[in-house]
């Protein structure tokens, strides 16, 4: 161990080839199972502060200082270290930029961090400065080894923009990389930043961060004339996605987001007609979720013409090599999002009519993972259940309100409302479950697995 801590101090010689060495030796005992990595913990202020410092430094240190922190980054002891304002001013900034080499490994560290509380309320808040360019802007933090300043520089004024807007924005230019293994010289943007849709499911599993993708903003935040748009419809396209972390992470933020009783509307209407989600006034374009909800469930059944119509144009006349989402995590997490959706009559009469009883009727015949079977045949009973009479049920406030935000108990649902206590066979499942709910507790998703590399 005493060569490795004497290793340390090297971090920040003036020679960048002695950095380097030192470093590549370093790097080797930070994942979790390295036998001497509690040597990053006996000083840990000074050391990570120059593996901070090292992010900045020329590509090959630089690459090593971020995969340190990538992997150091699981332990509570360093995250209020590594969460600090300026470093995460300094990796959103870079991650935002398009130049930069590293962005990749930057929004891995990201993912990490804000799976702690601390983190994400900084994130949601966090401003960087930004001097528009003629194609874009240039974040003025993000100046490092392996992200270098426009030449010539820019004249224009520094401003302070929320940094959240641009982070989206930068995670749906990276999923345009259709070829990764292009020269990096060529490409606009340098990575592909799949795990932004960790950090975003991490942000949402708190009501402040799920109060953002609800808020609209203009739809280029630089521009505040432009139309404005709910941030999460910039992500739903995604569910479908080759790459399992960015769908992961966006089918993760849908749920959470569907945690948020008062924004179904929004979630569920189409983009051609305006809304707003209590108690704003503000409307914007509707989300439309619901087909990429669907459409990881759907399969390439055929279905009559009656049945066809009431789908949603995108799953209509789905080709015969239609796969089905095939991460049973996933198609639980779809399952789930429905289930949430059907919290209001609203929401569960707008289900029946977009055929999603069809659609999760073939998904349950062709499903062999029971717990997604059993999370299906919940959701049926929530769809073909009759409704009461107007005058008999709960009215939309006291529906958002018959739950805490966050602490969804479906088993609560069939106890307050008289919908769900008059479904067809509940008397007999609660006789055979009385000690059990009927629909378990669902509880919002973060990305809970931390990355090493």
């Amino acid at each position: 161990m005493d060569q490795f801590k004497e290793l340390l101090p090297f971090l920040r010689d003036k020679n960048p080839q002695v950095r380097q060495i030192a470093l590549a030796n370093l790097v080797t005992q930070t994942p979790k199972d390295a036998p001497h990595r509690s040597i990053f913990f006996s000083n840990k202020n000074d050391v990570i502060r120059d593996l901070q410092l090292l992010c900045r430094d020329q590509l090959a240190i630089a690459h090593d200082a971020f995969r340190a922190l990538v992997n150091l980054s699981d332990s509570p002891m360093l995250v209020s270290s590594l969460s600090e304002p300026a470093f995460l001013t300094f990796l959103v900034s870079y991650i935002i930029n398009p130049q930069s080499i590293l962005a990749d490994l930057a929004s891995m560290l990201l993912s990490n961090l804000t799976a702690s509380s601390a983190a994400c309320s900084t994130i949601l808040s966090i401003k960087v400065s930004v001097v528009t360019l003629p194609n874009g802007f240039y974040a003025t933090e993000s100046r490092s080894g392996t992200c270098p300043a426009p030449v010539p520089y820019p004249s224009g004024q520094e401003r302070q923009v929320l940094a959240l807007p641009l982070l989206l924005d930068a995670f749906v230019q990276g999923a345009e990389l259709v070829n990764e293994s292009e020269d990096l010289s060529k490409r606009s943007r340098k990575g592909n930043l799949h795990f932004m849709a960790s950090v975003f499911a991490n942000l949402t599993s708190s009501p402040t961060g799920r109060l953002f993708f609800f808020t609209p903003h203009p739809s280029n935040i630089l521009k505040p004339s432009d139309n404005l748009e709910y941030p999460l419809a910039k992500i739903i396209s995604f569910t479908e996605h080759k790459d399992t972390i960015r769908r992961g992470g966006v089918a993760s933020t849908i749920k959470n987001c569907s945690f948020h009783a008062r924004a179904h509307r929004a979630l569920l209407s189409p983009e051609s007609t305006l809304v707003s989600v209590p108690p704003s006034t503000i409307t914007a374009p509707g989300i439309g979720v619901l087909p990429y909800i669907l459409l990881p469930l759907a399969g390439p059944e055929e279905f009559d013409l009656e049945d066809q119509e009431k789908l949603p144009e995108a799953l209509q006349f789905l080709p015969p090599d239609k796969k089905r989402e095939p991460d049973p995590t996933l198609r639980l997490t779809h399952v789930e999002t429905l289930l949430l959706l059907c919290h209001t009559r609203w929401g569960r009469e707008f289900l029946r009519a977009n055929g999603v009883y069809e659609i999760i009727r073939a998904a349950h015949e062709a499903e062999s993972v029971d717990k997604i079977s059993e999370s299906i045949e919940r959701l049926v009973q929530l769809i073909k259940g009759e409704e009461p009479p107007i005058e008999q049920a709960m009215n939309e406030e006291e529906e958002y309100d018959a739950v805490p935000e966050g602490e969804i108990d479906y088993s609560k649902m069939f106890d307050v409302n008289p919908m769900l206590r008059a479904l067809p066979g509940k008397k007999e499942e609660k006789e055979e479950e009385e000690d059990g709910p009927v629909i378990e507790a669902l509880g919002a998703d973060s990305d809970d697995e931390i990355v090493e590399v």
